[in-house]
């Protein structure tokens, strides 16, 4: 009896490790951004992909709801939070790896050549992780 308690006890040890879901993690990634000289403005188009985020099966349909800031780094190095804000509700008939989230936005006349950065801030609006990524651009005239 002494053994059979023994390996029971055992038995729900290694059984109650292996029935842990395994956590996944927000990640954002390969962003990338650049701009278009369109004379008196720029658009600025700009991209990041995104991994790790919960999915809901509703009938064979994953649908992910992620909402994202954009910061941006000026030339002169100042930082305007929450340029652009926006929430995409992502859906899919099949488990998604990882989608793509995409901004475009105009800078007018008064942003001044030079090296600018985007800040991609993601959240998964279900768990409430967040994530970072950034890419660089230039605006020059052409």
């Amino acid at each position: 009896m002494k053994y059979f308690l023994s390996a029971f006890f055992i038995y729900l040890l290694i059984f109650a490790g292996c029935s842990k879901k395994e956590e996944t993690k927000l990640e954002a990634y390969n962003a990338e951004a650049f701009a278009y000289d369109l004379g008196d403005s720029w658009e600025v188009n700009a991209t990041t992909r995104v991994k790790g985020f919960f999915q809901k099966d509703e009938n064979g349909n994953f649908t992910a709801l992620l909402s994202y800031d954009i910061d941006l780094v000026t030339a002169n190095g100042d930082t305007i939070k929450s340029l652009i804000s926006r929430t995409e509700d992502k859906m899919k008939n099949e488990k998604m790896s990882d989608v793509d989230l995409e901004t475009q936005f105009e800078l007018d006349s008064t942003y001044a050549e030079g090296n600018y950065k985007v800040i991609f801030n993601v959240k998964d609006v279900k768990t409430e992780q967040t994530a970072k990524s950034s890419a660089e651009f230039v605006l020059e005239e052409e």
